[in-house]
């Protein structure tokens, strides 16, 4: 795939990343002293959602989770989902 970090202004507060981070912490029960790093992509390819989310969970082995959304937008829901899918 072919994959860019996004050039779009996208509107995502400091606030929104931190209650992302807290949602995924909390469903998925992640140790606080684990760190996430959460990546917005643009993906240039036809088939492929224009922005997706990468949550990497910075544990050994690191855990990765894709949401075919901008971080701004993801929902409780939307990390509810994750769960079970490592």
């Amino acid at each position: 795939m072919n994959f860019a970090f996004s050039r779009e202004t996208t509107e995502v507060t400091s606030q929104q990343i931190k209650q992302v981070k807290k949602w995924i912490y909390q469903c998925l029960e992640i140790d606080e002293d684990i760190s996430i790093c959460l990546s917005q992509l643009q993906c240039k390819e036809a088939d492929c959602p224009p922005i997706e989310t990468v949550i990497s969970i910075m544990d050994n082995p690191v855990r990765q989770y894709k949401i075919h959304k901008k971080i701004a937008d993801i929902k409780l829901a939307d990390i509810s989902l994750l769960i079970g899918k490592h």
